[in-house]
C-alpha cells in the first residue's frame, strides 16, 4: 500500500519539467553502459568471517537485499560456494564450525541447523516448538549453549551436539542474553533480568486508531553459571552483558555512566563475583568513539594483557596493559584513528585498521607486536597500503594469516586475505555484478571548504568522468547519518550507507555533480571534531553541512540554482533544518527518517541517555534544543520535499515523520511536499521492494526539480 501525501508541484516548476532537449543535455554526462537501480539492488555485502580451525577455508555471510547466506571459500581463489539459499528468512547469527572442520552451524528460524562443508543440504540440528537464541559453541566443539523461553522466564541450556542431551544450568524470569564460554568450558558467562516497558503513544495529530509505541529497556545484571549445572554468581559492578573471559577464572568488562563522561574498565573474580576497577577514561564533554570500532578491553588469549582504545591524547589509539594493572602503554601514536584490534592465538600479536595523517577516508592493516614480562612493549607495522579501506581483521587459527574487509572507489565491500607479515593479498569474494562496469565508476576527490567559523569543513566531490565542464550542471549534497559516522574514499565500509554510496554512482551517470561533507561530529578525524556539536547540535554542525552547497557553487560546472540536498536519519535532520534555515538554498529536498524535534527524541527511553550525554537536557538548555527543531521552522519551507520512512524504525521512530507531515499540512505547505511510507521496514532500507521503490522516487524526484527544470547552462 502507497500513502502519498503531495499535490504537484506549483505551475512552474511543472511547465519548466516539459523541457526534454534541455534535460538530455543536462545528462551528456551519462555513463556509455549504464547500469540501473536493479543492477545496484545485486550488490551483497560480506560479512561475519570464520575460520575454519585446520584453516583451509574461510565460511562468512553475504547479504542480499536483507537475505543473508552463507558462503564458504577455500582460499585457492575460487569463486565461494553457497551452502544456503534460503529465499524468506536467510541466516541469522554468525557460523561456527565444527571441531573436525567438516560442518557449518548456524541458526535458523529459532532452531541449530549445519551445513557440511564440502557442499550438501542444510538440515536442522534440532527442531522445537520454542525458539532458541544466543546459540554459542563452546570451545571443545561438542557442546552449545542457548536460551529458551519457558512457562516461567527464561533457560540457559547447555546441550551434546552428537548425543542430543540437555541440562538446565540457569534461569530468570525476565531474560537472559550475553552467553559467553569460558575458555576451558567449565562455566558461561551471561547478563539476566533485563526487561523491555513497552509505552504507548497516541498523539492527536495520528488520530485514535493507531498507537505508536516507546520501549523502555531495563538492564540486567551479569552472572557467571556452572556448565554443569548448580551454583550460580553474581558480578558486581556489571550491568547488562558485555562479558569477557581473561582466562578460565576472571572477567574483564566496561561500564559508561549514564551521562556518558566515565567509562571504567572492571576485573571480576568469577568464583566470587568480586570485581574491582582496572582503569577509567573521563571525558568532560561525551565519550565519542564509535560502538562499531572495538573499543571495550579486550584480553589476550592467555590473559596475560588487556587491550582497549582510548581518544585520551585527542586522537582513537590503541593501548595494551597488564592484566594485573598498571599504566597502560599507548601503542598507536599520531593524528589518526585506530580501531577494531584483535588479538592474535598466541597472544603475542594485535591486528588492527587505522587511517593515516592526512587521509580520514583511508584505512588500512597494522600489525603491533607486543613483547615483555609485567609492562608491554610494543612495535607497530602496517600491512597493507592500498587505496581504500581495509578494515576488521581476524587471525587465521595458526596466526599466519588474516581477513578482513576491503572497499575503493571502483570495489564494493569484499573479503581479502593476507599474510600477517605483510604481501600481497588474495580475494575471497566478488561482490559487484557484471552489471556495474568498475570502468565507469566515479572516484571521490578529497576537498575542504569553510564552515561558519571558518575551520575547514573536509568533503568529498564526485563529478562525472564526461561532464562537460563548458556547462552548469545540477549537484546534490548527500549528508550521512549517525552523527558519529563518516564518508569513505570509495565505498562505505557499513552495509546501510554503501547502499546510499551506490545510488551517488547511479546519480552520477544520470549527470549530477555529488558532494558528501564530513560535518563536524564526524569520525576519522579526532576527538575534537567528533566533541564539536557539544551544547550546539543542529547549530555549526548542521552549519557546515548545507555551507558544502557555498563550495559548489564556486565549482563553474555547478549550476547554482539547481542544487538538492538529501540524508539518512541524523543527515535527514540536517536535510530539513537546511530547507528550513535557507529556503532558497537548495531546489528540492529528501529526507529519509530525519529527527524532526531533538526534544521528542530525548523523550524515547531508548535515545534520551545519547541525547542528553550531548545537548543535557530540555529543561536545562531549552535554546540548544530550539536550535534542535527544523520542525518549528517549517512555516518557512518553499521548495518541494520528499520524506521518506518505514513504519518499524526505531532509531528515530516513524512518529517524527507523521508529525513533520502534520505540522506542514498545518502550515499550508501540502503543495510541497511528499510522503512515502514503507510498512515493516527498518530504518536503513534493506528488501529489494523497498530499496526499488525508494531509489526510483529520489531519482524522478531530485530528476524533475533539478534536470528538467532548467537543463545544462554554459558556465560562462
Amino acid at each position: 500500500m502507497r500513502i502519498k501525501l503531495y499535490i504537484p508541484v506549483c505551475a512552474c516548476l511543472l511547465v519548466a519539467a516539459c523541457s526534454g532537449p534541455q534535460a538530455s543535455a543536462a545528462r551528456a554526462a551519462a555513463s556509455t553502459n549504464p547500469f540501473t537501480i536493479d543492477d545496484l539492488i545485486d550488490i551483497k555485502h560480506p560479512s561475519s568471517p570464520v575460520w575454519s580451525p585446520d584453516g583451509k577455508r574461510v565460511v562468512f555471510v553475504w547479504d542480499r537485499a536483507g537475505v543473508s547466506n552463507l558462503y564458504v571459500s577455500d582460499l585457492s581463489g575460487a569463486e565461494p560456494r553457497a551452502l544456503t539459499s534460503e529465499a524468506g528468512a536467510g541466516v541469522t547469527s554468525v557460523p561456527f564450525w565444527s571441531g573436525d572442520s567438516k560442518r557449518i552451524y548456524f541458526a535458523h528460524r529459532g532452531d541449530l541447523w549445519q551445513v557440511p562443508a564440502d557442499g550438501g543440504a542444510a538440515a536442522p540440528v534440532w527442531t522445537t516448538p520454542a525458539v532458541e537464541s544466543e546459540i554459542t559453541h563452546g570451545p571443545d566443539g561438542t557442546r552449545v549453549a542457548f536460551t529458551r523461553r519457558a512457562d516461567k522466564g527464561t533457560e540457559l541450556v547447555v546441550r551434546a551436539l552428537d548425543a542430543g542431551t540437555e541440562s538446565v544450568v540457569a534461569r530468570d524470569e525476565q531474560s537472559i542474553g550475553g552467553v559467553s564460554w569460558s575458555p576451558d568450558g567449565r562455566r558461561i558467562a551471561y547478563a539476566a533480568g533485563a526487561r523491555s516497558i513497552r509505552h504507548e503513544q497516541v498523539p492527536d495529530y495520528s488520530g485514535a486508531k493507531i498507537i505508536y509505541t516507546v520501549t523502555e529497556r531495563v538492564p540486567g545484571r551479569a552472572f557467571v553459571a556452572s556448565a554443569s549445572g548448580g551454583r550460580v554468581v553474581a558480578i558486581q559492578e556489571a550491568a547488562g552483558g558485555g562479558l569477557r573471559w581473561l582466562g578460565n577464572d576472571r572477567l574483564v568488562f566496561d561500564r559508561q555512566s549514564p551521562d556518558f563522561k566515565r567509562r571504567t574498565t572492571f576485573v571480576a573474580d568469577a568464583s566470587t563475583g568480586a570485581a574491582r576497577q582496572l582503569r577509567e577514561d573521563v571525558d568532560a564533554k561525551f565519550w565519542s568513539i564509535p560502538g562499531n570500532t572495538g573499543a571495550a578491553a579486550q584480553p589476550s588469549p592467555d590473559g596475560k594483557w588487556i587491550a582497549f582504545l582510548s581518544d585520551r591524547d585527542g586522537w582513537d589509539h590503541l593501548y595494551v596493559m597488564a592484566a594485573g594493572g598498571g599504566e597502560p602503554v599507548q601503542v598507536t601514536k599520531g593524528e589518526f584513528e585506530a580501531w577494531r584490534p584483535s588479538w592474535s592465538p598466541d597472544s603475542t600479536r594485535i591486528a588492527f585498521d587505522a587511517n593515516l595523517p592526512g587521509k580520514p577516508g583511508t584505512r588500512q592493516i597494522g600489525v603491533a607486536k607486543i613483547d615483555g614480562d609485567t609492562e608491554p612493549k610494543a612495535t607497530v607495522a602496517m600491512i597493507t597500503d592500498a587505496r581504500g579501506t581495509h578494515i576488521a581483521p581476524e587471525w587465521s587459527p595458526d596466526g599466519t594469516r588474516l581477513v578482513y574487509q576491503h572497499t575503493d572507489p571502483r570495489t564494493s565491500a569484499d573479503l581479502l586475505v593476507i599474510a600477517a607479515a605483510g604481501g600481497a593479498s588474495s580475494r575471497l569474494s566478488n561482490s559487484l555484478p557484471a552489471a556495474v562496469a568498475k570502468a565507469d565508476l566515479v572516484e571521490p576527490e578529497f576537498v575542504t571548504y569553510p564552515g561558519p567559523d571558518a575551520r575547514p569543513v573536509p568533503g568529498w566531490l564526485f563529478v562525472p568522468k564526461t561532464l562537460d565542464r563548458s556547462k552548469k550542471h545540477p549537484a546534490i549534497v548527500w549528508i550521512h547519518g549517525d552523527g558519529v559516522n563518516q564518508n569513505y574514499d570509495g565505498w562505505h565500509v557499513q552495509r546501510n550507507y554503501a547502499v546510499y554510496y551506490s545510488f551517488h554512482q547511479y546519480l552520477l551517470q544520470q549527470g549530477y555533480v555529488v558532494f558528501a561533507p564530513d560535518y563536524r561530529g564526524s569520525i576519522g578525524y579526532g576527538r575534537d571534531w567528533r566533541q564539536g556539536v557539544y551544547m550546539d547540535v543542529g547549530g555549526k554542525d548542521a552549519q557546515d553541512a548545507w555551507m558544502a552547497a557555498n563550495y559548489l557553487k564556486t565549482l563553474p560546472y555547478v549550476d547554482g540554482d539547481r542544487m538538492g540536498v538529501w540524508g539518512l536519519s541524523y543527515g535527514g535532520f540536517f536535510t530539513l533544518i537546511a530547507v528550513t534555515d535557507q529556503p532558497t538554498l537548495f531546489r528540492a529536498g529528501v529526507d529519509v527518517a530525519g529527527v524532526v524535534d531533538y526534544a521528542m527524541y530525548y523523550e524515547d527511553p531508548y535515545h534520551g541517555g545519547w541525547t542528553a550525554s550531548r545537548i543535557g537536557t530540555p529543561d536545562q538548555n531549552p535554546e540548544v534544543y530550539q536550535k534542535a527543531s527544523p520542525i518549528s521552522h517549517v512555516d518557512r519551507l518553499q521548495r518541494p520535499l520528499l520524506i521518506l520512512h518505514g513504519t518499524s524504525d526505531v532509531n528515530v521512530p516513524y512518529l517524527h515523520s507523521v508529525r513533520l507531515t502534520d505540522e506542514l499540512l498545518k502550515k499550508g505547505k501540502g503543495e510541497l511536499f511528499e510522503f512515502m511510507t514503507y510498512p515493516g521496514e527498518f530504518h536503513y532500507f534493506t528488501r529489494a521492494h523497498v530499496l526499488r521503490d525508494a531509489w526510483t522516487r529520489v531519482d524522478r524526484f531530485f530528476r524533475r526539480h533539478l534536470i528538467e527544470f532548467g537543463g545544462a547552462v554554459d558556465a560562462n
